[in-house]
């Protein structure tokens, strides 16, 4: 996937206001954006752009690896690349060997470059290639281990690849700036929210408590996320920290996509490293602790809701990106890409949701059933087995999961069996889910209320007097296994 011209801007510019006397040799660069010709291209020679990583070990040491004397840059930004860190991770693993999982971003650095540098590149006509400038785009890491990491080297690359002290940096402004840099220190306040959208190019929002004076931008709706903590390693630490305590949410891909500069009523500036990732649930079944209610909004409604300047246009953009990535044309090459090679999905076919509950019955016959929150968006003052949606997970790891986390019991994967199904669909027009009944053979612990938000208490029903308010396809389902049947419906017409 190219990266859009979009996204480099938003990169460079969010670069620039940490570092605005660099924007005059910068502006060249950025009218380059301004044309139609693809920046990113191995074909494009009159700019181009490269991606590479900074490390720094312990000891404070700087990874140094020269330039090939025949070669541009090396650190070429591939199509292939979802995001420019990631181009920076291929290439430090193609060049050094040293595997993406080893470093992590520098903490206030997740998505904006540490360094840019421009310099030309001498043209080579025997390989039709005219004289060209590289913009490259350098990102910051460290070594996430004390450990000095084996270096494994091309051929071209094995001289002079070694760890230096920073004053031995040969890049002038790159010295200039890690000079500055303490290893042992990092920053006292930092801030990440996240951006998530959905397959039809919603996003999703968070209308903020009405506190003024006492929370950041109240009563306007805003992307969920929050500020660092001591235990947070690193800025997506951060946001997946704050995504599971404010929403219940867990999403597997995030990506680091920029950093918004947010500014309050008195003018405090504030930089939020935002990542990216995908979710396609209902915002109504999400348990919210803090704020009114989240929603999906297409980023053409914004100009209706109560929203910061920088958020709105930061939505805008992604969702620009996104539109200029699904519609450049496939890359040139002899493989078949991924979306391709999947079969269309039949006309009128839907997502169905997948729900995993816990059928937990005790040696008295009598079942676990737990009383929902009244604030609850699904089923609010109702009772329910324990019970959550399937993440990336596959289904009994997510009852092992959820039993953890709602009650505090310790569940073995190879003591669940599966007792029933039931496909149901609450209302017309609803999205339809598929509820997996696993019974749990045996256990460890008692129930504990671990989310009072959620559930205000755990008691075990006998099954022949269940209470008045359960949840209907509940009821269903705990007959059903007590008939023997493995399956059931409800709720369709």
């Amino acid at each position: 996937m190219s990266q859009s011209h979009d996204h480099i801007r938003t990169t460079v510019e969010t670069y620039l206001t940490r570092h605005p006397h660099e924007r005059p040799q910068l502006d060249g660069f950025l009218e380059a954006l301004d044309r139609p010709t693809d920046i990113t291209s191995r074909s494009t020679f009159s700019a181009h752009v490269t991606c590479g990583a900074v490390v720094v070990d312990q000891l404070g040491r700087v990874l140094h690896v020269p330039h090939v004397p025949h070669r541009a840059s090396g650190k070429v930004h591939e199509p292939e690349d979802g995001f420019l860190t990631a181009a920076a991770l291929r290439e430090l693993r193609k060049k050094t060997g040293i595997p993406p999982q080893a470093v992590e971003p520098w903490p206030g650095y997740e998505a904006v470059p540490f360094d840019i540098d421009i310099h030309d590149v001498d043209a080579h006509p025997g390989r039709g290639e005219s004289g060209r400038q590289h913009l490259d785009l350098r990102f910051l890491f460290r070594l996430r281990s004390a450990k000095e990491m084996p270096l494994v080297l091309r051929q071209e690359e094995a001289d002079g690849v070694e760890w230096r002290p920073v004053d031995r940096v040969t890049c002038p402004s790159l010295r200039e700036k890690l000079l500055t840099l303490t290893p042992a220190v990092e920053p006292e306040a930092a801030n990440a929210s996240a951006l998530i959208h959905n397959d039809r190019g919603e996003y999703l929002l968070h209308l903020r408590d009405y506190f003024p004076g006492e929370i950041w931008e109240p009563g306007m709706w805003s992307l969920l996320g929050g500020g660092r903590e001591p235990q947070d390693v690193t800025l997506e630490h951060t946001v997946r920290r704050e995504l599971a305590e404010e929403a219940g949410l867990r999403i597997s891909d995030l990506v680091p996509f920029g950093v918004e500069e947010a500014t309050d009523d008195s003018g405090t500036t504030l930089p939020i490293a935002i990542y990216a990732g995908t979710w396609n649930g209902d915002p109504r079944e999400l348990h919210l602790t803090e704020g009114v209610m989240v929603a999906w909004f297409a980023p053409d409604d914004l100009h209706r809701l109560r929203i910061v300047p920088s958020t709105r246009d930061l939505v805008r953009r992604h969702a620009a990106s996104r539109t200029a990535d699904a519609s450049a044309p496939a890359p040139r090459t002899g493989a078949v890409p991924e979306d391709d090679r999947r079969p269309t999905c039949p006309s009128g076919t839907v997502p169905n949701v997948i729900g995993v509950h816990l059928y937990l019955e005790r040696p008295d016959g009598t079942v676990l059933l737990g009383l929902r929150h009244p604030d609850s968006g699904f089923a609010p003052s109702t009772w329910h087995v324990l019970a959550g949606h399937c993440e990336q997970e596959s289904a009994v790891t997510c009852l092992v999961r959820e039993a953890r986390e709602e009650a505090g019991l310790r569940i073995e994967p190879q003591d669940v069996e599966l007792v029933h199904v039931v496909h149901h669909i609450d209302r017309t027009a609803d999205q339809p889910r598929m509820g997996l009944f696993f019974r749990a053979r045996t256990w460890t612990g008692e129930p504990e209320l671990r989310e009072p938000d959620k559930c205000t208490q755990w008691t075990f029903w006998d099954p022949t007097a269940l209470p008045e308010l359960l949840v209907p396809y509940t009821r269903v389902v705990i007959d059903g296994i007590r008939a023997g049947r493995l399956y059931s419906e409800t709720g369709w017409a």
